[in-house]
């Protein structure tokens, strides 16, 4: 299931979503190469998150390969700032672009509910404790984490929290079978969250590559719990209110 769109409206251009955007299609270009070599390697081992070289749990000198031709080399402890470089790194072109369909999708909407400011400290709060929830699930792991999928996982969960009955449109592929279906927020939402908790649990413990499930769901929970918090009242009556107009909906505030 691939969602496509939402009939969710927006009040004011999603400026810090399409910053975010940018940004991390220019790392892809000017630091990653594209995906090209040594580029893509040299910016995973040196900007990504190790959570054995970040806690100091891995021994300095080991060599830890990514390709068959690639090592990261552990250093005596990782830079403080990875886990903030490591939410603007990707591994492949799919790996950015569907991170970013997931950004424009759900973003503008939760950047509507709180102003541009708040959204960017929140986004990033949102990919630290992704960062921190995959590395307390496995903090000897010498295996580096980039991507922006845990920060996204906060917008979602902040998504799931503020507009719950909102339709998403998906496109459904079942082998040759194509359809489109729209359900709400929460019912796609909620079973994406729980792909990750099931996905995540086989991987406690396991020091290979491959997707950080706990980064989801750590992000998902904490985007729930901070919207709590970041959201602006005023704004998400005014969204609602402009939701209801345009699907014919009555809202009454309280």
């Amino acid at each position: 299931m691939f969602p496509y769109r939402d009939d969710n409206p927006t009040l004011a251009t999603p400026v810090v979503t399409g910053i975010l955007i940018g940004l991390n299609v220019l790392a892809w270009v000017l630091l990653q190469g594209m995906g090209s070599e040594p580029y893509l390697s040299r910016s995973v081992c040196e900007l990504g998150l190790i959570p054995g070289e970040y806690l100091g749990r891995t021994p300095p000198g080991v060599a830890v390969p990514l390709g068959e031709s690639t090592t990261c080399v552990m250093e005596a402890a990782g830079g403080w700032y990875t886990p903030l470089t490591s939410m603007f790194l990707h591994g492949g072109w799919f790996h950015l672009i569907g991170n970013m369909w997931f950004l424009w999708l759900f973003g503008n909407n939760v950047e509507d509910s709180m102003g541009h400011v708040r959204y960017l400290v929140f986004f990033l709060l949102s990919g630290v404790a992704a960062a921190a929830a995959q590395t307390f699930v496995n903090p000897n792991s010498a295996i580096p984490m980039v991507g922006a999928s845990g920060a996204i996982s906060g917008v979602m969960g902040a998504y799931i929290v503020l507009y719950p009955r909102v339709r998403v449109h998906m496109l459904v592929v079942l082998g040759f079978f194509i359809t489109r279906i729209a359900v709400p927020a929460f019912l796609m939402l909620g079973y994406w969250f729980l792909l990750q908790l099931l996905g995540g649990l086989p991987t406690i413990g396991d020091e290979k590559g491959g997707v950080a499930f706990w980064a989801h769901a750590g992000g998902f929970i904490a985007g729930a719990v901070l919207i709590l918090v970041f959201k602006d009242n005023e704004l998400v009556a005014k969204h609602r209110a402009l939701a209801g107009t345009m699907h014919g909906l009555g809202y009454r505030e309280r």
